[in-house]
């Protein structure tokens, strides 16, 4: 990988919301953070891949980020990129939309696959959506993560978390209120941790099923990742969100190596 240039450099607006987030999160949860990324890989190129259980994951996501000194490019959905001011913030800070069910979805993968070839730090949810498993162990994921790593030799470290969904409904804005004032006054424990980078098992997505074989390693990674953070709760979650729907359908299966 060509390394001559200098790496991209987070904007002040993305610096300074990595320490709002923070100071959001405090009120509505105690995050704890475990593991870490080496020195080496805190500024990239680097792939973060994380399980996604609630739509409160991005604002976790990004304060246990913060604690560890990256600021990642995070690819989100279009949604985001359409509200009037979030959406230009997010495009301001670097961010990287993904139109999801649609062909411009390629086009987000060879934005973020540029970022990472510039030296970027990348988080991405390979599940491609808030997944559905009955247990809310991460799902069968996508193959974009896969992808991306591949195709910039860059490495994956799997980023597992636990809590988020005590805090905001899986159908916020609807019952959001409520989620915000229960979660302010039993503040529940989010734990976030960075785990050991995978070994994707291949060395391009070129050859038949190497993109599938590297996403099951990371979902594998991601998977082992997230057990200790849950040891109470091997079966499914203890708080149960009534409004989230159930789907076995992308149940992910153990890769046979």
């Amino acid at each position: 990988m060509d390394t001559a240039y200098s790496p991209w450099q987070p904007p002040l607006i993305w610096r300074a919301a990595l320490l709002l987030t923070r100071a959001l999160v405090a009120p509505l949860a105690r995050l704890e953070v475990s593991g870490d990324v080496p020195a080496h890989l805190r500024r990239g190129p680097l792939v973060l891949a994380a399980n996604h259980i609630s739509p409160f994951d991005p604002l976790a996501m990004a304060a246990a980020c913060q604690t560890r000194g990256i600021a990642p490019r995070i690819m989100a959905t279009a949604g985001l990129f359409r509200a009037p001011l979030l959406g230009a913030a997010m495009r301001r800070a670097g961010h990287i939309r993904v139109d999801r069910g649609t062909s411009a979805v390629h086009q987000a993968l060879e934005t973020a696959a540029s970022a990472v070839a510039a030296g970027s730090v990348i988080l991405i949810y390979p599940e491609g959506r808030i997944g559905l498993d009955p247990g809310m162990w991460p799902e069968r994921g996508k193959t974009g993560a896969a992808r991306l790593a591949l195709a910039c030799n860059a490495p994956v470290i799997p980023v597992a978390q636990w809590g988020a969904h005590e805090v905001l409904p899986y159908r916020a804005p609807k019952g959001m209120l409520g989620g915000v004032a229960r979660a302010l006054w039993r503040r529940p424990v989010i734990r976030v941790h960075f785990g050991d980078p995978v070994d994707l098992g291949e060395t391009t997505s070129a050859a038949p099923g190497a993109a599938r074989r590297a996403t099951d390693r990371i979902i594998d990674a991601l998977t082992d990742t997230l057990a200790p953070l849950r040891p109470d709760e091997p079966d499914g979650p203890r708080y149960v969100d009534p409004g989230r729907p159930s789907d076995p359908s992308r149940a992910h299966r153990r890769s046979a190596g």
